[in-house]
């Protein structure tokens, strides 16, 4: 066993109560597999189980597993991390979730998503990042982008991220989108799509051509209130419970 770290157990009991809690394990499971990027053979080998006993977990083929098992695999994840260096638990290290006004909403999915599903949930319409479309999120942020730029340090920056930079980042109160996406430019955090809501007129050409230039799907919400896009987006989390 690795040596006690106040981070490591914070994300070792936030992975268990996660999956715990909900309605599908499995995909639970895989999300948090997925995220911290440890294959089935890896997790398997750590576990002493045959691979196929893992999948049958994940997709829900065998009886959800215990407690004791969840325990197990959420040790055995962290573990390999820390082994590569403990990457995803430094990650984490960096991030305060301390409440602030400048943060909306922050949630992550229990299962992923689509980037298509975030898309149609905002009414969005989408102008950088076509083709990445059919990658998965595993949480959003909606922040105040005026607050967002006045507030945050450069280093404030990262709780955006919530435990995951592979999110919807949304920015709320937008009036073109330049300020916005400079923001992202800067940060060593790339989320993958950037919704911006409140876009008044013609979106910033700047704006689209930084977005293309990081790689990153842009879209715009087209709701017409906070209160709808937020709403919104904790009916799609919803659907992942």
């Amino acid at each position: 066993m690795s040596n006690y770290s106040p981070t490591r157990d914070t994300l070792a009991k936030r992975i268990a109560g996660e999956i715990v809690l909900s309605n599908i394990p499995g995909q639970t499971m895989r999300k948090w597999r997925g995220l911290i990027n440890i294959s089935q053979i890896e997790i398997a080998n750590a576990l002493e189980l045959s691979p196929s006993v893992i999948s049958d977990y994940e997709t829900g083929r065998r009886k959800s597993p215990g407690s004791g098992f969840i325990k197990r695999y959420v040790e055995a994840l962290l573990e390999l991390d820390e082994d590569r260096g403990g990457q995803y638990i430094r990650q984490l290290s960096r991030i305060t979730l301390d409440p602030s006004d400048v943060f909306i909403d922050i949630r992550e999915f229990m299962a992923p998503v689509q980037i298509t599903e975030v898309v149609e949930a905002v009414k969005g319409k989408v102008y950088a990042g076509e083709d990445r479309l059919h990658q998965d999120v595993f949480g959003y942020t909606i922040v105040d982008s005026i607050k967002a730029i006045q507030m945050l340090s450069g280093l404030d920056f990262y709780r955006i991220f919530g435990t995951t930079s592979e999110r919807a980042l949304v920015f709320s109160g937008v009036s073109r989108g330049r300020s916005p996406m400079i923001a992202v430019k800067i940060s060593p955090f790339k989320p993958r799509i950037i919704v911006l809501h409140g876009v008044r007129g013609e979106i910033d050409p700047l704006a689209v051509q930084l977005a293309r230039h990081e790689g990153i799907p842009l879209a715009v919400s087209g709701l017409k209130t906070e209160e709808e896009l937020v709403d919104a987006l904790v009916k799609l989390y919803r659907s992942t419970e």
